[in-house]
């Protein structure tokens, strides 16, 4: 149980800059494709049976969704001050949210509405979707879009399949689906014979909105997203690996388990089937200003996910030897992918390897009072870069002129 006069500390420390440890999650039926930097003797560090660790988890207040072995903080951030024990992000935001996100953000959203993650897998991940609002809810739950990006540095390795399918192939039918999902248990359901796979692109990234079909491929991906965790898996089989029907049915209500017709119903149909999927899907990145303008000051930076109104994210480099200041108009939080240096009071460093349940210098979380006061950054790197993605919730003022969703 932590108070108000904790937080407050904590954002005192280092002037609303707070240190968040590593959440590493594990996921069973997926093979971990060792690029996060994971020891290699850590990769099942919650046991054989709960699969191997593919995922870390930024700020987050999300509680991982993986069934009844899912530990009681299992997917959750840890703020580390430097004296006293560390806390929960969450239980920060839930007493004294007003000091971490600002009072607007609580009185709009009640709290911090986004999870974003690192998701690395050694090859491709079942064709599946991610339900909207209307039937999420049915289940407790909130509907969930995500952005992809790419990280170069994540990426030197491309490991499998570095391919991903997404929405079907113009011209599918409702029927054409009816038919895999009564093929469930013959193996392969058949359902890629429907879709079509995009390479995928390092230093680029996509929108998923809820309910299109898609089987991410086996590029490390930075995934900023809605705060839930709810999905359903359309395909029986992948690699070899048998994909229990459960996993189709998760977020569904107990009465259409078996109802083909309302489980294809979940599905964005329009979505999946257009036929400019990638021309309303893809996204490049869009410098912030003009990049001339920014290099002379010491820095370039990006929006990497943009369009939508419910999360934003830019990729931020600090170029060598040089010191900035960043203002920005919302609480984010963020993680280094390349370099060294101090942001703030704080100082920071890309890891080259983590130990399970160990603090590194590379994940941090960012007031909204701090944010806009500015951040001073320093490299002093005579010639390699310091590089940051900052992930930030719905609102940000900042992000509002790139949206497309009107």
């Amino acid at each position: 149980m932590i108070h108000r006069a904790d937080v407050q500390n904590a954002v005192n420390e280092f002037e609303g800059v707070l240190r968040l440890e590593p959440s590493w999650v594990p996921r069973s039926f997926m093979i971990p494709g060792r690029r996060l930097k994971l020891h290699p003797d850590d990769l099942y560090s919650f046991g054989a049976h709960r699969g191997g660790i593919n995922e870390r988890w930024f700020s987050s207040t999300t509680k991982a969704s993986n069934g009844p072995a899912t530990t009681a903080d299992e997917g959750l951030s840890y703020v580390h001050p430097s004296a006293g024990a560390k806390f929960l992000l969450k239980d920060a935001v839930d007493c004294a949210g007003d000091l971490v996100l600002g009072s607007d953000v609580m009185e709009r959203e009640g709290g911090w509405s986004l999870l974003c993650k690192f998701f690395d897998n050694m090859g491709p991940i079942p064709h599946h979707m991610h339900q909207s609002d209307e039937f999420a809810k049915l289940v407790g739950h909130k509907g969930k879009p995500e952005a992809y990006y790419f990280p170069p540095q994540y990426n030197l390795l491309s490991n499998n399949f570095p391919h991903t399918y997404m929405g079907l192939e113009p011209g599918t039918t409702k029927e054409d689906i009816f038919r895999c999902l009564e093929r469930w248990n013959q193996g392969d359901n058949g359902i890629l014979f429907h879709s079509r796979a995009y390479r995928l692109e390092p230093g680029s990234g996509w929108q998923v909105d809820p309910g299109i079909l898609h089987a991410p491929g086996s590029l490390v991906t930075y995934e900023p997203q809605v705060n839930s965790d709810v999905f359903a898996m359309f395909q029986s089989e992948v690699e070899g690996r048998i994909v229990d029907w459960s996993l189709l049915t998760k977020d569904v209500l107990p009465e259409f388990h078996h109802d083909l017709d309302y489980v294809i119903s979940m599905l964005d149909w329009e979505a999946n089937v257009n036929p400019e999927f990638a021309k309303s899907n893809k996204r490049h990145p869009v410098p912030v200003r003009a990049v001339a303008e920014m290099e002379e000051a010491g820095y370039r930076e990006r929006w990497i996910t943009y369009g939508g109104p419910y999360y934003s994210a830019k990729e931020l480099t600090i170029l060598p030897r040089r010191t900035v200041t960043i203002k920005d108009t919302a609480a984010y939080g963020l993680i280094l992918t390349q370099g060294y240096g101090s942001f703030g009071k704080v100082p920071v460093s890309t890891p080259s390897m983590i130990r399970f349940g160990e603090l590194t210098q590379d994940e941090l979380f960012v007031t909204a009072a701090a944010a806009k006061e500015g951040i001073q950054i320093v490299n002093p790197s005579s010639t390699d870069p310091l590089v940051l993605l900052k992930h930030f919730g719905p609102g940000n003022p900042e992000a509002e002129s790139l949206r497309r969703d009107r």
